[in-house]
């Protein structure tokens, strides 16, 4: 084979193969680090919440200490409906969009990979 020959191979496999898995790889990676981040970022919020309720707790002494723990508990299960919704929100649209690039990496695959093949 000459050296033509075999830098024309090189970058047709680059462009075919190579490229395309390293597209994937860098998606799949990005997508984690998101998943990831907004995991740790709701987990914080809602340990920082539980951990609230629980000092407000600490402070009930007498009948009115225990009406502003029994409302701020009551106000910190509606916030925390309204954080796992945003969150799950939040990750579905990075589902989503996941779901898109890689679709779109798949479809720039196969046009790629169709001329090569012919």
């Amino acid at each position: 084979m000459s050296k033509a020959t075999t830098q024309q191979a090189t970058e047709q496999l680059e462009s075919t193969f190579v490229a395309p898995a390293r597209r994937l790889g860098a998606l799949n990676l990005d997508y984690t680090e998101k998943l990831v981040a907004a995991q740790f970022d709701a987990v914080r919020a809602l340990t920082d919440l539980g951990l609230s309720q629980a000092r407000g707790w600490l402070d009930v002494r007498d009948a009115e200490g225990l009406k502003k723990a029994v409302d701020a508990q009551q106000k910190a299960s509606q916030d925390m409906g309204e954080r796992l919704r945003g969150d799950a929100e939040k990750i579905m649209s990075l589902s989503q969009e996941y779901v898109r690039e890689s679709q779109k990496l798949a479809e720039d695959g196969i046009k790629a990979a169709t001329p090569a093949t012919k």
